[in-house]
């Protein structure tokens, strides 16, 4: 079981009675804003951990996705995840969601920062990206933050309730991160 620790934070597999701390921030509109699902009901948030859990005991596992769990106090406060995209590419992509009452604190560039190095050290992946909409300045700004380039911006990717959203690309390869990181 994958254990990521950082400063404030760590990274860990998930469990099912987690999904009441996840409903916490996964039922807020605000949260959900610029993604084509939510807000959730009970059920849907359950349904999201019960997805999680088993897509971690497939036996060829490509998705890995983590609670983010503050230090000191041990609350769940969102999620960051890992997808192998491509394993013969080397390329991964990663995602990451955190409670409102946590936004602007750094704990989102934290995460990231910890799934980056994970992706890097433990697949050896060799480009890394993730997508956001383009509104979307802080999510833009946690990864411009950890070292990624926007690479451009992909039109009417994802249907939202209030019409097609466009998705910003961002993304680092394996020796731009190695430069970081020394």
């Amino acid at each position: 079981m994958a254990l990521l620790t950082g400063s404030r934070i760590y990274l860990r597999e998930f469990k099912f009675t987690d999904w009441v701390d996840v409903h916490a921030y996964a039922s807020q509109e605000i949260v959900c804003r610029f993604q084509p699902w939510g807000p959730n009901n009970e059920e849907q948030t359950q349904a999201f951990v019960k997805q999680i859990i088993d897509d971690a005991n497939k036996a060829s596992r490509t998705r890995f996705v983590f609670a983010i769990v503050e230090l000191g106090s041990e609350k769940l406060i969102g999620a960051g995840e890992i997808n192998i995209r491509s394993a013969s590419n080397r390329s991964g992509e990663i995602a990451y969601i955190v409670h409102p009452d946590y936004w602007g604190k750094g704990i989102a560039t934290e995460a990231v920062g910890l799934l980056v190095k994970y992706g890097f050290s433990e697949f050896r992946l060799h480009r890394i990206y993730a997508t956001c909409d383009p509104r979307n300045i802080g999510s833009s700004q946690v990864l411009t933050n950890i070292g990624m380039t926007q690479e451009g911006r992909m039109r009417d990717t994802l249907l939202l309730r209030d019409g097609w959203r466009d998705s910003l690309v961002f993304s680092i390869l394996e020796q731009e991160w190695e430069r970081l990181s020394s």
